[in-house]
């Protein structure tokens, strides 16, 4: 999510200044002038909980037993887990992970992620379980591997191993209960050994042949294991060519950045010549409002009518978005979701995109048991609830 390298820096710009135009053909059709789809998969709706996203798992945000306690009786029904694969691990943290330690499983570390799906199904929620960095891939930047996710077969092998370990560490828990999300916001990026890379999505063929091992290994363990594939090119381009897998697929709710990532330091370079966001509103000529946002997850009501089933693995904004501008920007994409069946993961529950302790400066926060919640944030969430 956070802290990305300057490939996917510039290809997400691009795409947030570019996509309206790529996307206001004379042929397009609203989102509200197609057959509304039915979709395969729950409408869940929640928050991403942070606890392991750190490769160090000392360093994660974790959530106490209470804020499970207090999504369920607002109504939220899903958590969304990214894991950095480091964080489960034994190794030498003081330099690079070697090929050779991607599988030192700790079983003590195992068993603190046991706990954390534990307390989420106590509470009635469905967890689903992501790696945000798998052996050979990370979509942010500062971390090294030792091969490359989408070329290599070793990292492939590894890869595949970890979904085996999970596969049959959670055998016994129903899909209606949990589900596991591939590799977060698959991506080719720019590393600094590898200068010749393009950037911008991974190639289908690749894509389609990670995921394609990784199902496989999964659905032999247990064949009616829920599986989910992130959109290509950071999470935001819906893959068809993936259907025949039989798998869901994740969007993601931040565009444009330029509103959900207003003076992001990962995203932008120079954040003081930004323009201040508005929602409804112009930039670069180009309209961005309510019916802009329909076309855009246009391809992902298509994907439904192929039968595969979405939801929006992440969404939100960071705290910098003026707050009113921000709700009305996430009322409409919420609406649109809404509309077609889709479930929604808020980025965090509690941080700066979170509904609680978000450093807003333009919020006058509601103190909840110690906690600054924003409770216009809560309400807009409940309403879809």
């Amino acid at each position: 999510m956070q802290n990305n390298n300057n490939s996917r820096r510039d290809f997400l710009v691009k795409s947030s200044l570019m996509a309206a135009g790529f996307t206001f053909g004379a042929n397009t059709l609203f989102a509200s002038e197609l057959p509304k789809p039915k979709n395969k998969l729950p409408k869940w709706r929640g928050f991403n909980l942070l606890d392991f996203f750190d490769p160090d798992a000392d360093k994660g945000r974790k959530n106490p037993v209470e804020h499970f306690k207090w999504m369920a009786d607002w109504g939220f029904d899903f958590v969304r887990v990214p894991i950095s694969y480091p964080a489960y691990l034994k190794f030498d943290r003081s330099r690079p992970i070697l090929a050779e330690e991607v599988l030192n499983f700790d079983e003590r570390r195992l068993e603190e992620i046991d706990n954390l799906i534990y307390q989420a199904h106590k509470q009635g929620l469905h967890v689903s379980l992501n790696l945000h960095r798998a052996p050979g891939f990370c979509i942010n930047a500062g971390f090294v591997e030792p091969y490359n996710l989408w070329k290599d077969q070793e990292a492939l092998d590894a890869f595949c191993a970890h979904w085996e370990m999970w596969a049959k560490r959670y055998k016994h828990i129903s899909s209606k209960k949990l589900s596991f999300d591939l590799v977060n916001e698959p991506f080719m990026r720019q590393d600094v050994n590898d200068q010749h890379s393009p950037g911008g999505p991974v190639p289908v063929e690749d894509y389609y042949r990670v995921a394609k091992a990784a199902v496989q290994t999964i659905k032999h363990v247990k064949s009616s294991r829920l599986v989910i594939a992130d959109g290509n090119g950071g999470g935001g381009i819906g893959v068809p060519e993936l259907a025949d897998l039989g798998i869901a697929q994740s969007c993601r709710a931040y565009h444009p950045m330029i509103v959900s990532h207003y003076q992001a330091p990962w995203v932008y370079k120079d954040t003081d010549i930004l323009p201040l966001p508005v929602w409804p509103g112009e930039y670069n000529g180009k309209m961005y409002n309510k019916e802009m946002l329909e076309r855009y997850y246009a391809p992902w009501f298509a994907l439904m009518e192929m039968g595969v089933g979405v939801h929006c693995g992440e969404c939100g904004a960071y705290n910098k978005t003026p707050h009113a501008v921000f709700l009305a920007w996430f009322e409409d994409v919420l609406d649109i979701l809404h509309e077609k069946g889709i479930g929604f993961g808020i980025w965090e529950f509690s941080g700066t995109f979170g509904i609680l302790n978000s450093g807003r400066q333009d919020v006058a926060y509601e103190d909840w048991q110690g906690q600054k919640l924003d409770r216009k944030y809560l309400n807009l969430l409940m309403k879809y609830a």
